[in-house]
């Protein structure tokens, strides 16, 4: 895979093999938004809706990932800056609501937080699964695998903030993750974010040094 060779050469993302193993975890990813959204809103869960977004998230960007592959650096790059930007507002919106929502407090449902949990978690292993062999590519395949990963610990987090609300009765402990879970999106974001513009500034360097 990428770097096994050379640690100087990142995999793009041009191959079959990886466009196929992307569009099963696009299809994952869209039909466990809808599940998880529709859960999180009879359980009155904002993990449970935070880690939904996070699945229509990546669905969207991962339809950008393939859109670009095979394209120049400095359009993957671009494409990956807007996928960590869009990974930041996220995080904020998150966050945003979870603060919200500690005014108004209303206990939700654990039983249905951990059946949506678990399933979710399922869907995300395969995913990381799928993806992990492409993990160390260019930041346009690499935000994919974070993204992945993101969402796998976010499914054991809604599982363990499950746990809390059962056995505390109280909300918090939903409230408390949907809180850590912003946090690891802005965390995600900024990893993007900074690889993107470095691989753009290596672009523009190339342009000028052909341009010389």
């Amino acid at each position: 895979m990428a770097g096994c060779c050379d640690h100087d050469v990142r995999f793009e993302g041009v191959s079959a093999a990886y466009k196929r193993r992307l569009w099963l975890v696009i299809a994952i990813n869209a039909a466990m938004f809808a599940i998880e959204m529709s859960a999180g809103q009879a359980a009155q869960s904002q993990a449970l809706k935070a880690d939904a977004l996070d699945f229509l998230g990546d669905a969207l960007t991962y339809g950008l990932s393939l859109a670009v592959i095979g394209m120049s650096l400095r359009v993957r790059a671009t494409a990956a800056l807007f996928k960590g930007l869009s990974l930041m507002a996220m995080g904020v919106w998150v966050l945003g609501t979870t603060l919200y929502r500690v005014l108004y407090i209303g206990v939700p449902e654990a039983e249905i937080m951990g059946l949506i949990g678990f399933l979710a978690l399922a869907a995300n292993v395969v995913s990381v699964l799928l993806l992990m062999a492409y993990k160390d590519g260019d930041a346009n395949v690499r935000s994919v695998w974070l993204c992945s990963r993101n969402d796998a610990i976010g499914n054991v987090a809604v599982m363990l903030a499950a746990l809390g609300v059962w056995g505390s009765g109280t909300g918090w402990p939903d409230l408390i993750v949907a809180g850590l879970m912003a946090a690891l999106f802005v965390n995600s974001s900024v990893q993007i974010i900074r690889q993107s513009l470095q691989e753009r500034r290596g672009a523009a360097l190339g342009d000028q040094n052909r341009a010389a």
